[in-house]
């Protein structure tokens, strides 16, 4: 029961079948090679690593968890040599550049690799869940002296690194951090001040980690504008340990093998990344990339609740379950009974509907990177910008709230420890906070994306999807809804936040409902896609498209209910 066992040829089938991955990435010359025979391969090959190495571990992570003392950080047991042959296997540069010491793998394996990780073990997939962002950052704002020395060791995750940002009085609001830099004789800074939150500030999977550090240096303005990046390792070069101390850990409701370290910068040396007061710049590099792997999260840990769920949904008797062909007084297994049967199939129409927008998200980041096409890398930017706050937003909601209904599903033995599934209700609340809470996904979503330009780009997105679908009934009805989500964005929406007089604050009260109509109108273009895939017509795809159109898809009518009574009411 506390055995995680990635499904991949679920996950295969969403990206050969549904995705027809291989034919869209072979029309970009960096992944030409990248047929269905390699891709197969890489994807079985993660799985077998993460049933056997990883998922092992989840639950002494959890109960034995990172500890602290005298600025030292000791990893569960089994962490450390897990992640030793996680780095020497090639596992993190899957999709870093080979002349950086990566394999140059197209980034959606790289997806389906950390989806797995954070379902079979998320505490210890949060120590290499940074690296691709760090390294991407270096790779394009550093100097050529800082590649030479860290961009390698990051890329294929020798060394592992953080992200300083947060800072006691500095959280969502990053304009008010306050950390200095000031310079040095030989051209470095001397960081001063503590950053909180800090995953993997201290630990010992590895003999290294890169700091990247947002700073003030003395003459900058006040605000965002106002900083810098910079990076500063736990030990320089010459062997010497930075002055970089890790004051505690925090003790939390959940990710125990994760250590969040409260770190504090004494004078630390260290050199400027990219140029001054553009470290927001820099830093986003790596946000953009976690936010999209935060999503995988939230598929991967409700993945890893609803395998609890439907296991001991086969095994445990209890009543007769309604319209039942078992004698009168013989107890059916639970999964029988319509209650039960309503909770997995909504999470597994989650789920499924989660990996075709994640896989798709990670498709379009590399067909930006390298289509020769420049219409296509501007469509491929278009869905990255609209779809990647709805996909870190509404999965993590999902996340949480579907891994509660899974631990329904086990009655009082849920709320136990012994069957695990109490673990990834505590684990996946803290998705719905980081890189950026789901509030402020659903801000940007609407604010920056889609209000500047009056729904524009909105409305060309919903027509490329619907231009996807075929004649099928579902389809129609999926066609229709977009039409009517776009007409509310362009002629109730946009018009309300311009009108004369319009309160400033309408767009805001709106932001969650509008985010969440779209993550609706997103599944329902994947139970499309999935529905017309060649092979989708077996009973398990169809139970959860059921699942979706039956215990899903109404939440698109409550929602855009409660946008129009919110701008009735003028608010």
């Amino acid at each position: 029961m506390n055995h995680f066992q990635p499904a991949t040829d679920d996950m295969f089938f969403i990206l050969h079948q549904v995705l027809q991955a291989p034919v869209q990435l072979q029309a970009l010359p960096a992944h030409a090679e990248a047929d269905t025979g390699l891709m197969q391969q890489v994807l079985d090959e993660a799985g077998k690593f993460v049933a056997e190495v990883v998922a092992p571990l989840n639950r002494e992570g959890d109960e034995t968890g990172a500890q602290w003392k005298d600025g030292t950080v000791t990893m569960p047991p089994g962490f450390r040599d897990a992640y030793q042959a996680f780095w020497q296997a090639g596992w993190p540069s899957l999709a870093c550049a080979t002349e950086d010491g990566g394999q140059g793998l197209p980034a959606v394996l790289e997806a389906m690799l950390y989806e797995m990780l954070s379902a079979a073990n998320h505490g210890w997939t949060m120590a290499p869940g940074l690296l691709h962002g760090a390294y991407e950052c270096i790779k394009h704002h550093a100097s050529e002296e800082l590649k030479a020395t860290y961009l390698e060791k990051v890329a294929t995750g020798e060394w592992l690194a953080t992200m300083c940002l947060t800072e006691p009085h500095a959280g969502s609001d990053l304009g008010l951090a306050s950390t200095r830099a000031m310079p040095l004789a030989d051209g470095r800074y001397a960081l001063r001040g503590t950053k909180i939150f800090i995953s993997g500030g201290e630990h010992d999977l590895t003999d290294n980690i890169v700091h990247l550090v947002l700073a003030r240096l003395p003459d900058a303005p006040p605000g965002p504008k106002g900083l810098s990046l910079f990076l500063v390792p736990k030990f320089y070069p010459d062997g010497t340990r930075s002055h970089v101390v890790c004051e505690r850990i925090e003790e939390k409701m959940g990710l125990h093998g994760s250590p969040t370290c409260v770190m504090r910068f004494d004078d630390a040396a260290a050199w400027i990344v990219g140029e001054p007061g553009k470290g927001l710049n820099a830093m986003f590099v790596m946000m953009n990339a976690a936010r999209l792997h935060v999503g995988l999260q939230g598929i991967g840990l409700l993945e890893a609740a609803w395998q609890k769920a439907h296991a001991y949904a086969q095994e445990r008797r209890q009543m007769r379950a309604p319209g039942s062909a078992s004698k009168a007084g013989q107890a059916d297994v639970i999964g029988l009974h319509p209650a039960m049967r309503r909770i997995l199939d909504a999470q597994r129409a989650w789920i499924d509907a989660g990996r075709v927008v994640a896989y798709r998200t990670a498709l379009e980041l590399d067909v930006m990177k390298s289509h020769p096409d420049e219409a296509r890398r501007t469509a491929a930017n278009r869905w990255c910008s609209l779809v990647t706050p709805v996909l870190k937003s509404a999965w993590t909601d999902q996340a949480f709230t579907g891994s509660s209904a899974c631990l329904q599903v086990f009655g009082g033995h849920g709320y136990v420890r012994e069957w695990g599934i109490e673990q990834h209700v505590r684990d996946a609340r803290v998705a719905m906070i980081y890189e950026g809470t789901n509030e402020i996904q659903a801000i940007d979503l609407l604010m920056r994306k889609v209000l500047p330009d009056g729904g524009a780009a909105l409305q060309t997105l919903l027509t490329e999807l619907a231009g996807e679908l075929d004649d099928s009934p579902a389809a129609a009805r999926t066609r229709a809804a977009f039409e009517r989500f776009g007409q509310f964005t362009q002629t109730a929406l946009w018009p309300a936040t311009r009108a004369d007089g319009a309160s400033p604050e309408t767009p805001y009260w709106l932001a969650d409902d509008y985010l969440r109509a779209l993550a609706m109108l997103l599944m329902a273009w994947s139970w499309n896609r999935i529905g017309a895939a060649p092979g989708a017509d077996a009973g398990r795809w169809n139970q959860a498209a059921s699942g979706f159109w039956r215990w899903v898809w109404p939440e698109f009518d409550a929602r855009m209910a409660m946008m129009a009574s919110t701008l009735a009411c003028r608010v």
